[in-house]
């Protein structure tokens, strides 16, 4: 072999070996790009009101088939137990609370979001037995020395507790029902209460009545004899995903979740 071909041999061995050295340096600088978020995703946490659970639990189901790319995570308990987990920093994007006080609260120290704040539903207060019961047919009947055991929320955490309070006070009852109280956590406690025959009586929401077969409605208490039961929706200041979060809370205005909302025992508040 000549000299002239060995070199030409050699060059394009030498150039060979650049041209593979260049491909691997540009793959390493440049990695293969990794597979982004589908637009619009998000993960949307709802602390909402116990008496709540039915209703949302069905909503969720309709609003993920039209939003797939939004997940729905659900934080139900008490008014007042939500509104502290809040004060303390928990990652909340969406509150519904079952009065205006606990919201009232979370505005007051400028935790909502400006102009997200409305009230979204309305409730009624009613007393309920176990279904097969006789004893008790109307409030005053509460004072009987039979009915032992009264099933009520905290009143200074459970709205439903709160208003519970006003009807008997109301009713100039409450002194002779206080003893016979039996506090429970939030509203769905005190409803299993009597489900369990635990309770004899108890006072809760319509729209939790309704939820039970094992329970029976004897008296809704008139409106005059406590505040108005609404339900005021807000997004939270603190949320990473502000947009879906109006627009869930848009999406549970609508005519679609009022169905379930009224089939549930709520009403949607004038002007939602």
């Amino acid at each position: 072999m000549s000299k002239i071909r060995i070199f030409s041999f050699i060059s394009w061995v030498f150039l060979s070996l650049l041209l593979v050295v260049g491909c691997n340096s540009t793959t390493t600088l440049n990695p293969p790009a990794t597979k982004s978020a589908a637009p619009g995703s998000a993960t949307l946490t709802i602390s909402a009101a116990a008496s709540l659970k039915d209703a949302m639990e069905q909503i969720k189901q309709s609003y993920t088939k039209e939003k797939p790319n939004v997940k729905l995570t659900y934080n139900f308990g008490s008014s007042g137990a939500l509104q502290q987990q809040i004060e303390q920093g928990a990652g909340v994007d969406v509150f519904i609370s079952a009065a205006t006080k606990q919201m009232d609260a979370l505005d007051k120290k400028g935790l909502l979001l400006e102009g997200t704040r409305k009230d979204l539903l309305k409730n009624q207060v009613v007393l309920v037995v176990p279904q097969k019961s006789t004893q008790v047919t109307d409030f005053k009947d509460l004072t009987k020395p039979s009915v032992k055991k009264i099933a009520l929320g905290e009143p200074k955490s459970v709205p439903a507790g709160e208003y519970a309070q006003q009807v008997l006070t109301a009713l100039k009852i409450l002194d002779a029902v206080k003893p016979k109280a039996v506090y429970a956590k939030d509203v769905r406690q005190a409803l299993n209460y009597v489900e369990s025959g635990n309770a004899d009586a108890g006072i809760v929401y319509l729209s939790d009545a309704k939820s039970s077969p094992q329970v029976k409605i004897v008296k809704t208490a008139p409106e005059n004899t406590h505040k108005s039961v609404v339900y005021p929706v807000a997004v939270l200041k603190s949320s990473k995903n502000a947009d879906a979060a109006k627009d869930f809370i848009q999406f549970v205005s609508n005519n679609q979740a009022k169905t379930t909302f009224e089939n549930q025992g709520f009403t949607l508040a004038t002007g939602s």
